[in-house]
C-alpha cells in the first residue's frame, strides 16, 4: 500500500517516493527554547513523531531531525529578565522541552542540533550566498536578495506584490528591497555574538534550519514539516536561500499541521490563552492529549476546551479497558491458553485482517489519524463482542491483542506493557485479602480494601473470570 502525502508545495496528494529506497530524510522545525512549550508547540511534535513511527512500520529507516533555536531576540530578552546568560536559558528550556515531550510519549529524534553548535556552517552558507550574488552585506547585517530568486513565494503561493501588501514591513534603509530578509545580524552592545567576515553578530532565524538540514540530510530532504504558521515567512525563506545556494529543491514533500484554538479563539500571547504542556499534564493523562491531537486531521485546525479533552479521556479509557479485558480473559485461561492450539475462528480472523487493512489504508492516505482511530474502535467493538462469549480461545484473544498493539505502535495511546504488572507486594496482598473477605462475607472489609486501592489509583472489577484491576 503506497503512502500518499499532501504536499504544501503542489497543493496535491502525491505518492511518497524517497530519494533513496528504504530510507527517509525528514526535518521538522523545533522550538525556540526561551520558555516552556505550549500545546501549539506540542502538536507538530506529536504528529510528526507519528509520521516517523508509521514510516518505520512500513520498513523505512527514518533519519529524523528536530532542531533547537537556542539564540534569538527572545532568548536574549529572557536572559536579561532572569539575570543569566543565553546558553543557560537555552539549557533550562531544552531540558524542560525534553521532559514535556517524553511525558507526551514522543520518541527521541535522531538528532536535535542546536544553532550555537553550527555557527561555522551558517557563516559558510551565508558566504556562499554572498559569493553567488544572492546576499549582500549592509550596515553590519547581511540580507538575502529576494528579487534575485524568481520563485520566491512558490511555497506559500503568493507573489512578491501580494507578500508586500499582506505583511507589514518596517522601512529599513539598509535593505535594497523591503522584502529582503536578514541572514546575519550585527551584534548590539552586550549581546551574545560570534565573529564573521561581516563583523561580530549572530544568525538570522531562517538561515539556521537551512544550514543544519543541509549538514545532516544533504541538499534535498524527503520531508520537511512544521506548523502552518511556519509556511511563511520561515519555510519560504528557507526555500529561497537553500535553493539559491545548491540549485536543488530543498524538500520534495512539504507538510504543515493546522493551528490550535482555545475555546474557539486562536491561541495567542496577546489573549493570554496559551496552555503549557507541563501544566496540562498535571490534570490530563498524556494519552488523552495525544488522542485529542490525533482525532482531528493534521491539516485541520483543532479546538481545545474542557469538553473535547474529556471526550478524549473517555475514548482512551475505552481502548485501554478493551485491552485490559482481553488480557484478563487470556490470563483466566491459565494452562488452557498454553494447550490451546486452535486457530481463531475464520470469521474473526477475516475481520481482524479487514481492520488491519483499513488502518493501513487510512494511515497511508496522508496519515489520516482520525480514520485510523476509527479502525481502532472497530477492533474494540469486535473484541468486546468476542468477550461476551461464554467460551473464548487463546489464539483469538492473542490475535485481537496483537492487532491492537500493532496499531498502537503508531498512535501511542496504550500504556507500555510493563505497566500491566501489579505495582508492588502491598497491592497484591490487599487484593488477596479482599478475596478472602468476600469468601467470609466480610463485606465491610472488602469495601474498605476497594476504597484503599482506589486511593492508590487501582480500580478493581469483579468479572465472571475473577477479579481484574486497572489504573484510573
Amino acid at each position: 500500500m503506497k503512502v500518499q502525502i499532501y504536499n504544501t508545495l503542489t497543493r496535491e496528494k502525491e505518492e511518497f517516493v524517497p530519494q533513496q529506497p528504504g530510507k527517509v530524510k525528514m526535518y521538522v522545525c523545533g522550538p525556540t527554547v526561551y520558555d516552556y512549550i505550549h500545546i501549539g508547540n506540542a502538536r507538530p511534535m506529536i504528529f510528526f513523531d507519528v509520521v516517523r513511527r508509521y514510516l518505520e512500520t512500513k520498513g523505512y529507516e527514518v533519519q529524523y531531525i528536530v532542531n533547537f533555536t537556542d539564540v534569538d531576540d527572545k532568548l536574549i530578552r529572557k536572559a536579561e529578565q532572569m539575570g543569566t546568560t543565553v546558553p543557560d536559558v537555552a539549557d533550562t528550556f531544552i531540558d524542560a522541552f525534553n521532559e514535556d515531550i517524553e511525558g507526551l510519549g514522543v520518541g527521541k529524534a535522531t538528532m536535535n542540533p542546536r544553532v550555537t553548535d553550527h555557527i561555522e556552517e551558517i557563516v559558510a552558507f551565508i558566504g556562499g550566498l554572498v559569493d553567488k550574488g544572492y546576499a549582500y552585506p549592509s550596515g553590519g547585517d547581511v540580507y538575502f536578495r529576494t528579487a534575485k530568486f524568481e520563485e520566491y513565494g512558490k511555497l506559500s503561493h503568493q507573489n512578491m506584490q501580494e507578500l508586500q501588501l499582506g505583511i507589514r514591513i518596517e522601512i529599513d534603509e539598509r535593505k535594497e528591497h523591503p522584502q529582503d530578509f536578514v541572514l546575519w545580524k550585527g551584534a548590539k552592545p552586550g549581546e551574545i555574538k560570534w565573529d564573521s567576515p561581516w563583523g561580530a553578530g549572530r544568525p538570522g532565524w531562517h538561515i539556521e534550519c537551512s544550514a543544519m538540514a543541509r549538514k545532516y540530510l544533504g541538499d534535498t530532504l524527503d520531508i520537511h514539516g512544521g506548523g502552518h504558521d511556519l509556511q511563511f515567512p520561515h519555510h519560504e525563506c528557507e526555500v529561497a536561500q537553500s535553493e539559491s545556494l545548491t540549485g536543488h529543491p530543498l524538500a520534495n514533500y512539504w507538510m504543515h499541521n493546522g493551528y490550535i484554538h482555545i475555546n474557539n479563539e486562536k491561541m495567542s500571547k496577546s489573549l493570554g490563552n496559551g496552555i503549557r504542556v507541563k501544566d496540562l499534564l498535571v490534570r490530563v493523562k498524556p494519552a488523552a492529549v495525544r488522542y485529542f491531537m490525533l482525532a482531528t486531521h493534521y491539516r485541520s485546525p483543532l479546538n481545545f476546551n474542557d469538553e473535547t479533552i474529556a471526550q478524549a479521556e473517555n475514548s482512551v479509557e475505552r481502548i485501554r479497558n478493551c485491552e485490559a479485558n482481553l488480557r484478563h480473559r487470556l490470563q483466566a485461561l491459565g494452562d488452557k491458553a498454553v494447550e490451546d492450539a486452535t486457530s481463531a475462528p475464520v470469521e474473526l480472523a477475516d475481520r481482524i485482517a479487514e481492520i488491519r487493512d483499513l488502518f493501513h489504508a487510512k494511515m497511508s492516505d496522508d496519515f489520516n489519524t482520525p480514520d485510523a482511530i476509527t479502525a481502532v474502535f472497530e477492533l474494540v467493538s469486535e473484541a468486546n463482542q468476542y468477550l461476551n462469549r461464554e467460551v473464548t480461545q487463546a489464539q483469538s484473544l492473542q490475535a485481537l491483542i496483537g492487532l491492537l498493539r500493532e496499531m498502537d505502535e503508531v498512535l501511542g495511546l496504550l500504556p507500555a506493557q510493563a505497566e500491566e504488572e501489579l505495582p508492588g507486594e502491598e497491592v497484591d496482598r490487599l487484593i488477596e485479602e479482599r478475596i478472602e473477605a468476600r469468601k467470609t462475607k466480610n463485606w465491610a472489609r472488602a469495601d474498605e480494601i476497594r476504597d484503599l486501592l482506589a486511593e492508590k489509583g487501582i480500580i478493581l472489577e469483579d468479572t465472571p473470570q475473577g477479579i481484574r484491576w486497572r489504573r484510573k
